[in-house]
């Protein structure tokens, strides 16, 4: 499964916590605008997660796999942690957003994605 975002021949995978709180919710919604935004490729973190030969294989190719995780108990983080496979992990609670109270809004998700976007193009 070949990214189509790839710049300069780097090649980046973003996997998003879509857990059941606000938190998962803005984690999926920020990868998708990284994906439109071609930050990078969006990838199945459940796939991961199941130890999908083919997810796998993919993430350890990629030149960087960013994890959108919701909250700091860091579900996605730990799945590549277990597999051994490198990832760089931004958690949403960590742009002020309280899990189970902040309204996930259009502007919000712009914010996010964008100091994201930022840091990994950095």
């Amino acid at each position: 499964m070949p990214c189509s975002c790839e710049t300069d021949g780097e090649v980046n995978l973003v996997y998003a916590c879509s857990g059941a709180a606000n938190t998962g919710l803005l984690a999926d919604r920020v990868m998708r605008r990284l994906r439109r935004e071609k930050v990078g490729s969006g990838a199945c973190l459940a796939a991961m997660g199941a130890d999908l030969s083919g997810f796998l294989e993919s993430a350890r190719s990629a030149t960087r796999n960013i994890v959108l995780d919701g909250c700091k108990v860091g579900c996605g983080a730990k799945i590549f942690e277990r597999q051994g496979i490198p990832c760089r992990q931004f958690v949403m609670t960590d742009y002020g957003v309280e899990k189970g109270k902040t309204d996930i809004t259009d502007e919000l998700v712009e914010a996010v994605a964008d100091r994201i976007a930022s840091q990994v193009r950095a």
